[in-house]
């Protein structure tokens, strides 16, 4: 601990201290050593080779020297280094390489008077080393990053010098690239062994299902996403095939017309590296097109690429280009999910700034990974579980304290993190998740109290209110953890509890719709119907019928189900609506993702009566994609696509993972 207590503090010093800190170091290193000295050298020679690397890529105190040597293809370029923002990605910038998951090297190594100067690539963590062997002391390695293709680039990262009389040494490892900031990365590694030298940048071409510059089509399909845009009489024209490739045409021109694709990870608001992609002019006719460009990035963690065509008439400098487009490659769930994921940071692991909405969407994401029997997306689980498991002060996650295994005093938050992870556990069969939930159940149910209302679960831990969500939660969860534990009857007892309690409690009024909650005086108190509790009583008597075998519960379920797809409070010409959906009020962020929760659970009744209910998700499903969807696959609120003046239609990340839940029931 002291040695990372010095560690840290040594980090903040300024350049010069910093380098004499180093030089003494290797000279430490580098010198003979007999008895206990030499022991003690052999066992700190790492830590103090740490220390060296840590002082020589830590920021200063003090401003760095503003001359870098950063080469291009191996010749010798003197330039001013583009200033490093830490990146994090899974990991920050700075992790030690023999925690690395993964070394794969992508490009060739580059020799410098006989020194081997090597680029090392983790595509498991996104990171990036360098090395540098059969060298001398003081002869240097690091890396260089660019997000715009290897036109600029931060210099420097890591830089790592040879001690003493090693012959080798590395630097730590770096993002390539900024899945937060939606920024695509390239990079190489650069060593000084008088006289600098670089290899290739790696990962230049962009790899998915095919690869930048692949013939067109690479795939099924020829579709122009967005309207062709026209220039002095030529028609620009962006398609896109089945496997999400997309390319430009440009037709009815002249010889010398241009024709290019641009391509934006952040929603068309910047396009650095993928600007004038396959640019190519007409040779001979009156047409041309591109190569075609992937829009997927699996590798950089990189979802929601967009593209547009743009083209240029000989007998002019200006150009013009069609609007930005997501290419839809494969379903309209996957689609779908791909927008989803542009929102989620990899880093902090969840979807900015809601708690409890976070659960459902990676709920959701693991509901189309078990539709569609895909696992592209299992690290998006696992790293949800893995980072916010651990407490959180109030204000970072919820405007409640997170005490760890998700729980908070918000009962109900907790109880959505526990179906979450339910879910978790039938994709994956990981036990971890299933004990994750039922730690999360069991302080569920703590707040089960049959002292007031005759039962029911406190919706908070002040015990303020007893509510339909709370209540509908607990009975899934605790049927569901029932149906996935061999040998419990402790789990049943309690869905069955549970049920009977809330089927009695009123909360379901005579039209067969469920109400926010109950009064002080353990009555129905009226409150709104809101889609979410309808969906959540279905799935509560769904997963009950599953453990008990009760056919009352599934009686109950389908009900349900009629009353609200009959309901003009919740359907309105046909198309499911909320409330707050009217054209004179927004929702807020909680009610943006209700109508999703509500499709979730009655999907779940339809794969148990035969399909009775699809008709009613494909309809929603339909209308989603028809009138609710833009240029860039991003869903709305009001599923019937209205936006009226001062009430605008809502897109976000909530309205996103509400929509999916349509496409997946109706698929």
């Amino acid at each position: 601990m002291a040695v990372l207590a010095a560690l840290i503090d040594l980090c903040q010093l300024t350049t010069v201290v910093r380098r004499a800190i180093i030089d003494g170091i290797e000279r430490a290193l580098s010198l003979p050593a007999e008895g206990a000295s030499a022991m003690w050298l052999r066992r700190s020679a790492p830590t103090l080779a740490l220390v060296a690397a840590c002082l020589a890529v830590a920021p200063a105190a003090h401003a760095r020297p503003a001359t870098t040597a950063t080469p291009a293809k191996g010749s010798a370029t003197t330039v001013a280094p583009v200033v490093a923002a830490a990146v994090c990605g899974l990991w920050c910038d700075t992790r030690d390489p023999s925690l690395a998951r993964q070394e794969t090297f992508p490009v060739a190594e580059r020799r410098q008077n006989n020194r081997r100067i090597v680029l090392h690539v983790s595509d498991v963590d996104g990171m990036a080393w360098g090395s540098i062997d059969d060298g001398t002391a003081g002869n240097a390695v690091w890396l260089d990053r660019s997000f715009d293709g290897g036109a600029t680039w931060e210099g420097l990262l890591g830089r790592a010098s040879i001690p003493g009389t090693w012959t080798g040494t590395r630097t730590l490892m770096y993002n390539i690239s900024d899945p937060s900031r939606h920024r695509r990365g390239v990079v190489r590694a650069c060593g000084d062994a008088n006289g600098v030298s670089c290899t290739d940048w790696a990962h230049l071409k962009v790899c998915a299902r095919a690869c930048d510059g692949a013939p067109t089509p690479t795939g099924a399909g020829d579709v122009e996403p967005v309207p062709a845009t026209s220039i002095a009489g030529r028609r620009v024209a962006l398609h896109v095939d089945g496997d999400g490739m997309a390319w430009g045409t440009l037709d009815a021109g002249r010889v010398g017309d241009e024709v290019w694709l641009d391509r934006s990870w952040d929603a068309g608001a910047s396009w650095p590296g993928g600007s004038s992609l396959g640019r190519v002019s007409v040779s001979s006719g009156t047409g041309v097109r591109t190569v075609a460009y992937a829009t997927r990035e699996p590798r950089a963690r990189l979802s929601g690429g967009a593209v547009r065509a743009c083209g240029r008439a000989v007998e002019g400098a200006a150009g013009s280009c069609t609007a930005w487009s997501r290419p839809v490659a494969g379903s309209r769930a996957d689609a779908a999910v791909d927008a989803l994921m542009w929102w989620y940071d990899p880093y902090t692991a969840w979807w900015p700034s809601s708690w409890w909405n976070s659960a459902v969407a990676v709920t959701t994401v693991i509901d189309h990974l078990i539709a569609g029997g895909r696992r592209d997306h299992d690290w998006v689980v696992n790293r949800t579980f893995v980072v916010n498991r651990v407490p959180f002060p109030a204000g970072q996650r919820s405007t409640d304290a997170v005490e760890g295994n998700f729980i908070s005093r918000a009962i109900d938050d907790a109880a959505w993190w526990g179906l979450a992870w339910v879910r978790a556990y039938d994709l994956t069969g990981d036990p971890v998740y299933l004990d994750e939930a039922r730690t999360i159940a069991t302080y569920v149910h703590g707040y089960w109290d049959p002292t007031t209302c005759g039962g029911g679960v406190w919706w908070d831990r002040e015990r303020t209110y007893k509510n339909a969500v709370t209540s509908g939660l607990y009975v899934r969860l605790a049927a569901a953890l029932h149906n996935r534990t061999a040998g419990d009857t402790l789990w049943r007892d309690r869905a069955r509890t549970g049920w009977t309690w809330y089927v009695a409690s009123g909360l379901i009024n005579p039209a067969g719709l469920v109400n926010d909650g109950l009064t002080g005086a353990c009555r129905n108190n009226g409150q709104t119907v809101w889609t979410y509790n309808q969906g959540l009583a279905i799935g509560a008597a769904v997963e009950v019928w599953r453990a008990t075998g009760d056919a009352g519960a599934l009686a109950t379920a389908r009900r349900l189900a009629d009353a609200a797809i009959a309901s003009p409070t919740l359907v309105r010409d046909g198309i499911l609506t909320e409330s707050c959906d009217a054209d004179t009020t927004l929702c807020d962020d909680n009610q943006k993702q209700f109508k999703g929760v509500f499709l979730r659970y009655l999907h779940d009744l339809d794969r148990v009566t035969g399909g009775a209910y699809r008709w009613f998700a494909v309809r929603q499903a339909d209308a989603i994609w028809a009138a609710d969807r833009d240029a860039l696959n991003r869903l709305g609120q009001r599923w019937s696509g209205r936006s009226p003046a001062g009430y605008p239609n809502a897109r976000d990340w909530r309205t996103q993972a509400s929509a999916v839940s349509a496409f997946i029931a109706a698929a």
